[in-house]
């Protein structure tokens, strides 16, 4: 695994990130497209807990304290139990930011991690720590695209009445 390219791109993709977020008001931040969907807030809230509670935690405790059981996480019950929607979206992007920067320089302070060492999970089974950092990476993917979607879905439904057609196929 190169070390220095993963953490070039959690560098990078805090920047996307936050340049996702950068401009968006109180309502489109809150906005969903359903009930059940997140709105930006509740995704740049989520990326600020699961920074510091999962990634980094998990990669640390793989790498220097295996089978040390890891912290329970509920990304998913967060969203309502720590009331994401009514948040501020500067506030949670600060805070994702800090914690990313202190990601970095925890990861750039390494000294010859052994990315093969795991943690068996009782339900995702064995885990090494490169498979969490190349996760780490993919999750930001994954808000980056998620975020993306909001942006698009918000312009459709509240900001225009014409058609986004002829921008291509979504």
């Amino acid at each position: 695994m190169d070390l220095d390219v993963m953490i070039g791109r959690l560098r990078a993709n805090a920047e996307v990130l936050a340049a996702l977020a950068a401009g968006v008001g109180e309502r489109q931040a809150r906005w969903k497209p359903a009930p059940d969907k997140w709105s930006i807030l509740e995704v740049v809230s989520h990326l600020a807990d699961e920074e510091v509670e999962d990634f980094r935690t998990r990669v640390d405790l793989t790498l220097h304290r295996p089978g040390t059981p890891w912290p329970p996480i509920d990304p998913q019950g967060w969203v309502s139990a720590r009331a994401y929607n009514e948040g501020e979206l500067a506030r949670s992007l600060d805070g994702f930011l800090s914690a990313r920067r202190d990601s970095l320089a925890w990861l750039d302070e390494l000294e010859s991690p052994d990315w093969s060492r795991a943690y068996d999970h009782p339900k995702a089974g064995r885990i090494s720590a490169g498979d969490l950092l190349t996760s780490w990476v993919a999750h930001d993917h994954i808000h980056i695209r998620q975020l993306n979607r909001l942006h698009r879905e918000y312009l459709v439904a509240e900001l225009s009445e014409h058609s986004p057609d002829y921008a291509g196929a979504w």
